[in-house]
């Protein structure tokens, strides 16, 4: 069994809208509460690092799974939604939405790359650690 171990450091004063450092690998960012939230805005927060990490997770995994199948990609674009309802002061992820384009090598191959599109939601780390709290939804597309 292999473990990969990830760290995080943030450094933050002071309170609730104050600005923080985020220091995790390779990303060095400022972070708070987004202005929609009425925080600051400064930097990325929580919700956008989630979106982040769960359509970097998805894509990364769709291009394996294409690979793995002797599907060609040419190119890849993910345009990934959150939604994060607010109800009686108690904020909730509740949606995230993948609108999946995909351009192949060969036009052959579109129904197989569908058909992985879907299972590639369900089969990213950050989509396990997630499922049954977010709902996931992938809207697939095949440019020309």
């Amino acid at each position: 069994m292999v473990k990969h171990l990830f760290n995080s450091h943030i450094d933050w004063v002071g309170g609730r809208n104050s600005i923080g450092d985020l220091q995790a690998g390779a990303l060095n960012e400022k972070i708070s509460i987004p202005k929609t939230m009425d925080g600051p805005g400064v930097g990325t927060n929580p919700d956008e690092m989630l979106l982040g990490a769960a359509s970097t997770c998805y894509s990364i995994t769709l291009a394996a799974m294409l690979e793995r199948n002797d599907i060609p990609l040419e190119h890849l674009k993910v345009d990934a939604k959150g939604v994060v309802d607010v109800t009686k002061g108690i904020f909730t992820y509740e949606k995230i939405t993948y609108h999946v384009a995909m351009k192949l090598t060969k036009a052959s191959d579109e129904v197989k790359a569908i058909k992985l599109a879907k299972p590639a939601e369900s089969s990213c780390m950050i989509s396990r650690a997630i499922q049954g709290n977010i709902e996931l939804e992938t809207i697939i597309r095949i440019d020309k």
